[in-house]
């Protein structure tokens, strides 16, 4: 793939793993606004969010090319993945960097842990207009097809109107049929969290082990204003999320306690 000055050069990348049905729809998608490069690890890294891999050497390989794609697996972490490509295999910026589309929502609280938006954030510390996808749905055998239209409409905005440096957009659609999704709501992060439990289990050598499961708690149900009300109500939310993880607002109160 030989990429011009006036291409437009689209990164992306997921946490599913190389193979995952969202990541597919996206690039077939992506294919539609520019030359297009993948790089993803070939097993799924869920829940790895901003991890690096620093004790062990990261491995890529070429898997795929043509006149419109590069494709690459990567033995590293989806955060990995973006430094990887930036630095070493793009031989320019990228234009955008768009992740997913992941199994299962990232809004509130998830996106603390989500692969799919560390890539995304990873994206806005070099400056990048980044966005990551996800649909609320884990089964397996989940319908992206009423995210595309969506995925569209944000990414076309994004290419001519990039982001401010520093942010990047968390797209959270709802499992439903395209025609009933309402439309978008640009929304914030409910506040709320996961309510972590641990099973205990045998092994079959008799030896115990835990099994994370729980549930998400949301703090403000009837909230309209938040990622998770659009969600429940059938309207995809688009949260701005910043880099900046500082608590400004309490600031000036802290200081009057030093």
């Amino acid at each position: 793939m030989i990429i011009e000055e006036n291409d437009k050069l689209i990164l992306i990348t997921n946490d599913d793993g190389l193979y995952a049905a969202g990541l597919k729809t996206l690039t077939g998608i992506m294919k539609e606004f520019g030359k297009v490069v993948v790089i993803s690890a070939t097993e799924s890294m869920s829940g790895m969010s901003q991890a690096l891999t620093v004790k062990e050497p990261i491995r890529v390989k070429l898997l795929d090319e043509d006149d419109s794609y590069r494709i690459y697996a990567c033995s590293g972490t989806p955060t990995d993945g973006v430094k990887l490509a930036i630095n070493q295999l793009l031989g320019r910026v990228p234009d955008l960097i768009v992740s997913g589309i992941n199994h299962g929502s990232n809004a509130s609280a998830s996106v603390l842990y989500s692969g799919t938006m560390a890539a995304a954030l990873e994206g806005c510390l070099y400056g990048i207009t980044s966005v990551g996808f996800s649909l609320n749905s884990y089964s397996p055998a989940a319908d992206f097809s009423a995210c595309e239209d969506y995925i569209r409409k944000v990414c076309r905005m994004l290419l001519f109107e990039p982001l401010p440096k520093g942010i990047c957009l968390n797209v959270n659609i709802p499992a439903l049929p395209p025609g009933e999704i309402k439309g978008i709501r640009v929304a914030r992060q409910a506040k709320g969290n996961w309510q972590e439990e641990f099973e205990k289990r045998k092994d079959p050598m008799g030896k115990t082990y835990y099994w994370l499961t729980g549930y998400f708690k949301n703090h403000e149900p009837e909230a309209e204003d938040t990622d998770e009300w659009a969600l429940q109500n059938g309207f995809v939310s688009v949260v701005p999320v910043t880099t900046d993880m500082t608590a400004h607002g309490y600031i000036d109160t802290l200081k009057t306690k030093f």
